[in-house]
């Protein structure tokens, strides 16, 4: 299993639009093959950077996910809202060691 955290910001003028896309977009996303879970945080201020959690069965699933036609399609609608380069993590989770 991995996590992806993606940092989007947006120009102000465009997050109503940003949001209309995610919430037509995040059903399909959440059933697509290989993903587990997706949300969608923003930060409190400046409010207008989002920050999207999606937790993937393995790396392949997300790539297939990221060459699927409905990633060209949310991506192509998404990116022209940026006011900045979008920045991608895929992490895992540091477990504490055991006492």
């Amino acid at each position: 299993m991995i996590k992806r955290i993606v940092k989007l910001s947006f120009q102000p003028q465009f997050v109503e639009r940003f949001l209309e896309v995610f919430a037509y977009h995040r059903e399909r996303i959440q059933v697509f093959p290989g993903c587990q879970h997706i949300e969608l945080m923003r930060c409190k201020s400046p409010d207008h950077i989002f920050f999207t959690f999606s937790i993937w069965d393995n790396e392949e699933a997300l790539e297939t996910y990221r060459q699927s036609e409905l990633f060209k399609n949310t991506w192509s609608k998404t990116k022209v809202l940026f006011s900045d380069r979008p920045e991608a993590w895929t992490v895992l989770l540091v477990k504490p060691p055991l006492c």
